[in-house]
Order: C-alpha cells, then structure tokens, then sequence
C-alpha cells in the first residue's frame, strides 16, 4: 500500500508489507494487525470491514506468502522486527496501536518495544491474543519437525482449512513460511528492558492449548501502563469463531486508549 508522501523508496517498502482493504480517510487511529505463523495479511480482511471507516486497519503481509510468495522467508524475530520498524517509523499521520496474534503478538509486542524506546511513533496501545507473556518460556520444538509434523501442528490448532492441506501444491507453498515462522518465534528468547508505557490488552480463548490463563494475566509484567484481559471461547483460533464479540473488544480498547481511560480489568 505505497503512500505518496513518503520517499519512493519507502514507499516501495511500505507497498511490499502493509495491505488496506477498506479506505479510511477520516480514521482518527491507525490499527496494525500482525499475523500468526503461516497467516497473511488478509486473515485481518474481515476484521477490517467490522471495524469500520473510524479505524484505519493496515494488515502486515510477511515475506513468503501470497503475493511475496517468491520473497525469502524470514527466519528470526529480529529480522522481521528491523523490517517493519523500518515500514512503520514514517507512519505518523495517526496514532498507532497495534493488534498480534500469536505469533504476531510476539512481533508487535518487539516492534512496540523498539519504537517507544526509539519514541519514533505515537503508539496508543497494544492488543494482543492468542500468546503467553514473553515473561513465560515454553519448550518448543515444531520448527525442528518433519513437514508432515507441522502440518499436524496446524490442524490440531484449526488454523488452515483442512481441504487446503490435501492439495499438494498449497502444502509446497505455506510449508517453508510456516517452518520459518516457527524457527522464529520458538527460537526468540526474550531480553529484560524497560516495560512498555502504553497500555496492554489481552485477548484468550479459555480452551487454547498454547495459553493458559496465568500465562495471559502475565503480561500485566510487560507494561506500566493499564492492562485489560478479556476471555472468549473457544481454542487458538477464537478471533474466527468469535468475529463478533472479539470485534466489540477490540473497539472497546482503542476507544480506552484514545480517551486514556484504561483500567486493569479482568
């Protein structure tokens, strides 16, 4: 989604990683949606029609997938957060908050610790789901599985439509984003730092095997600001079984973070 304004070359950047499926031209705030491993920029398309034109909803697409299928994939949290600081430091026509699940909710937690330290951007807040706090270690090891294993990974969380895995060619294409996503986010090891000054939202699904509800409250250590954490149900994948209610949380939150209202709730 280039943007006129910005230097051609990033706006060539910003073209390769952001995607805007509704216009927004009066949108007092900026949502940026970060994926989970092996997702796309267009998991969030719904998202943005629910959100509606008072929220302009910029979807990350990583390299490796879609339209950047023949890109490299990128391997470590790191890299992926020195790209998209890069795309979002020039964005600052609005206040930015952002939105990460799963894996994505390791990589806008980052990228919103590097750009506060930086204090590049105006970040409101930072809503995340479908992830335990960074200050929790899990020992994971799918990124080291054969293809059938991660495959099998992904079923068992209802991540991908299972018909799509039986076609030989889709199963070519996602496997090496997906290993590489894995490599990623089950290699990254967190480093101690300031905590975040904005506030921190937290979404769960009350039947997913990758967060338990302890893991959840835990990022309450993460931020000094106001923390929330809402419940829904459902397994890994609640943001789809539950568009609805998942849609009002999110609005409720970027209207706390607009108006500096936030409280600990949960």
């Amino acid at each position: 989604m280039p943007d006129p304004g910005l230097d051609p070359d990033l706006a060539e950047l910003s073209g390769r990683w952001l995607r805007q499926y509704r216009p927004a031209p009066e949108a007092a705030v900026t949502l940026v949606a970060f994926p989970h491993a092996g997702g796309s920029a267009s998991y969030f398309q719904p998202l943005s029609g629910a959100l509606g034109p008072r929220t302009q909803v910029l979807c990350l697409q990583y390299p490796g997938r879609q339209d950047r299928r023949h890109e490299p994939c990128l391997d470590t949290v790191d890299a992926f957060v020195d790209a998209i600081c890069a795309v979002l430091r020039p964005r600052t026509e609005r206040p930015l908050v952002f939105f990460g699940h799963s894996m994505g909710a390791v990589l806008a937690y980052e990228t919103a610790r590097r750009l506060e330290a930086e204090r590049a951007v105006d970040l409101l807040g930072l809503i995340v789901s479908g992830r335990r706090s960074p200050t929790t270690t899990r020992h994971e090891t799918v990124h080291l599985r054969d293809d059938a294993g991660i495959l099998a990974e992904i079923q068992q969380l209802n991540g991908t439509d299972s018909t799509l895995l039986d076609d030989e060619d889709i199963r070519r294409m996602i496997l090496p984003c997906l290993r590489a996503d894995y490599t990623a986010v089950e290699t990254h090891v967190h480093r101690d730092g300031p905590p975040l000054r904005c506030p921190v939202t937290v979404l769960t699904g009350d039947a997913d095997p990758q967060v338990t509800r302890q893991e959840a409250e835990r990022w309450t250590e993460v931020t000094a600001g106001g923390f929330r954490l809402r419940t829904f149900p459902g397994g890994h994948f609640f943001l789809s079984s539950q568009q609805g209610p998942v849609t009002r949380a999110l609005t409720d939150s970027l209207t706390v973070f607009r108006t500096g209202t936030a409280e600990s709730a949960r």
